[in-house]
Parts: structure tokens; sequence; C-alpha cells
């Protein structure tokens, strides 16, 4: 593998040790993750694709590139597949010194990136990926909060920017724009609340046959190790409420923030999940490589808990329909980042890649992986 890095420094924060280990070839070190332990239907294989620290959210670019947001370490990558043998061949440096820039977008040559309190966009990014553009400011009127403030952005089939905003603590009362997923003309700067009640929203997809927005929500912590569920939502018109900090998991008042709540008021989750297994990127499959069985099923990343005797998550999930749109099972799709109570690695997001293959990202390995149906013995690395 090849690596080319760019200094370029957006902003003014200085430059951290982490950041300038990354620059001078963290990235291009060996995979030594061991993906013999990752299990997967029958049929399915895992790759090493490319290491990228603190690896974040996903964007598919031009042809043959991926961009990756981080979060701890302050920047933005480009991996490139030059050749097109789906095995990245360049990790290209974008940005650095940038404010937790977890979120990444992709729409018509422009990348966009997400910091805690605004939006950058990066024009004409594939043909510059050696010397890439200043950024300009799309909007900036996000908080500054740290706590739950890392984005997660995606252009919906409306043509907005979809944007969560997090709420700065474990439970608190909120007034917009926390607890709220947001809607942004990244032409004008013009913004609308999409939806309420959402504690911390890392991931949300577009169904895609009912363009319906589907989000995933962390649950509330300190309340034990079983309560409450993590969530699955769907948005089924502008404006809803999904219970935040008063009901979590469409069933459990809140101790603090519950009394003379009925349940009823809030929108319930389309489906509750394992407490505290932090579900952030969903994806729903479109592809034509795996199984038609999989067409429309939705895969989530479970980041994996911390808040809990016994750890849970560390996984990828499978959620399967009917024909009529209910959910039949959520099941594991891949499972071997948690082994006992020890994880060497936590899915973060994942990206379907033109020959439908998926791309995973993880932020605690450092690296991205290719999750592909060949129905042949695994390659386990390049």
């Amino acid at each position: 593998m090849h690596c080319n890095f760019v200094r370029r420094r957006p902003c003014s924060r200085p430059l951290t040790a982490l950041v300038i280990s990354v620059l001078f070839g963290v990235v291009c070190s060996v995979s030594a993750v061991p993906l013999e332990r990752i299990k997967l239907p029958a049929g399915f294989s895992i790759s090493h694709f490319a290491n990228v620290p603190n690896a974040r959210q996903l964007a598919r670019g031009g042809p043959g590139i991926v961009y990756v947001g981080t979060r701890s370490v302050g920047a933005v990558y480009a991996v490139v597949d030059e050749d097109g043998d789906m095995h990245a061949d360049r990790v290209h440096t974008i940005a650095i010194g940038l404010y937790m820039p977890s979120g990444v977008a992709y729409r018509d040559g422009t990348l966009y990136v997400a910091e805690v309190n605004r939006i950058l966009a990066f024009d004409e990014i594939d043909q510059n990926l050696s010397t890439p553009p200043k950024p300009r400011i799309v909007f900036d009127q996000l908080p500054r909060d740290s706590h739950h403030g890392w984005k997660f952005i995606e252009f919906g089939p409306d043509g907005g920017l979809y944007i969560p905003v997090g709420a700065p603590c474990n439970v608190c009362n909120v007034d917009d724009p926390y607890g709220t997923i947001l809607r942004v003309n990244v032409d004008d700067g013009g913004m609308e609340i999409v939806a309420r009640g959402i504690r911390n929203s890392v991931g949300f997809a577009w169904h895609p046959r009912t363009r319906e927005l589907w989000f995933t929500d962390n649950g509330r912590d300190m309340m034990g190790d079983d309560i409450p569920p993590g969530e699955l939502n769907r948005v089924t018109e502008f404006g809803q409420h999904f219970g935040f900090p008063y009901v979590h998991g469409g069933e459990v008042l809140d101790p603090i923030y519950g009394k003379d709540v009925a349940l009823d008021d809030y929108v319930k989750p389309a489906l509750k999940l394992g407490a505290h297994v932090a579900p952030l990127g969903p994806l729903f499959y479109t592809g034509n490589q795996f199984p038609h069985e999989y067409q429309g099923d939705l895969l989530v990343a479970e980041h994996g808990s911390w808040n809990r005797s016994r750890k849970s998550g560390y996984r990828i999930m499978r959620t399967r329909f009917d024909p009529s749109g209910k959910i039949l099972r959520y099941e594991p799709f891949a499972t071997g980042w948690l082994v006992g109570e020890a994880n060497w690695g936590r899915p973060v997001d994942l990206e379907q890649m033109s020959d439908g293959s998926i791309i995973v990202s993880d932020d605690h390995a450092g690296v991205l992986y290719r999750i592909a149906y060949d129905n042949r013995p695994r390659v386990l690395a390049k």
C-alpha cells in the first residue's frame, strides 16, 4: 500500500502527538487484526481493506474512493482503490486539526465534513486528493458541546443534509436544537427540525422503497445492565417526538424526568435493541452481490457496551422484513470482535460499494474491512 499525506491545517487547532504520528506512517502500518475470529454466514468473507486510525463515518466518493471521518484524531482521509481490485492502494489526508470531524457525506463531487459545531465543504475533491482545496463553511449554527457532539451526516432523497444534535448529557431536559435530527439546505443554510426526543443518534438511512428515515439511538446509561433498550426508529412524518428524556425505548419511564408522563404521547421504536449495545451506522442493502434474500435488509453496526457488567454488542446485526415491511427478525450477521469480556474491535459504520460488497469502519482497531459474498473460502488479508 502506498500512502500520501498532505500537511494542511484548515483551522488553528494545535496538532496532537497522535495526529502527528498518523501523518508519518501509522496509516501505512501492516494490519494485525485477527480476522479469523470474525464469524459470517456461509459464503461470505471478510478482508482487510485499509488502516485508518479511529475510522468513523464512511462516504463513497468517485470511482474507487472512500472518505473517512474520525473523532479522536481530528483528521479526514480518502482511501483509494486505484486499480479496481477492491483493496486500498493509497490513503490521502484531506484535513487535519479539525474538531471531532466524525461525519462525512458526498454529493456531486463535493465532500461535506461535520465538525461538532459546523459543516465544511471540500469542492472538486476527487480530482484534488493530493492537494485538497481550502474548505468553505456551509453551516455554522451547531452547538459546540463535545458531549454527544460528534456528528453523523447524510443527504436524504429530498436533497437535504440531515444532521443529528445529541443531548449534551447522559440524561437532562433539552431545548432545540439538542436532542434532534435537523435538515439543512446546503445551498442557502436554511434549517428545520425533522424529529425530537432523540438522545444520541449516530446513524440513519432511508428505506429504499418507502424513502422513510430510519435511525438508531443510544439509550441512557446508569439504569442497570438491562435497561433501557437501545432503539431503531422510523420517522413517518416530520416533527415526531421519540421520548427522550421522559421515556426510553418506548417503555421505560425515566426516574427523574418521566413523572406524570403518558407513554402513548411519544413514538415507540420500530425495534427495541439490547441495552447499551450502542447501535451506530445502519445500511439498507441494495446491491447485487449478496444473496437475493438480503435485498432491502437493514444491517446495523453495534459499537458495543461500556456501562454494563458484562459486555454486549461489538457486532453487525441483520434486520429482516416481511413483504409488508414489518420486522421479522433481528439476528447476528458478523460477530467475533468480542471474545469473552475482551474486545479487539468496535464496528462503527457501513458503506455499500459499487460491486455490492460493504466496507466497515472500526474506530478501535483503526481499520476498514471489506465484507463480500463469493461462496468461496474466505481470504483474510491482502
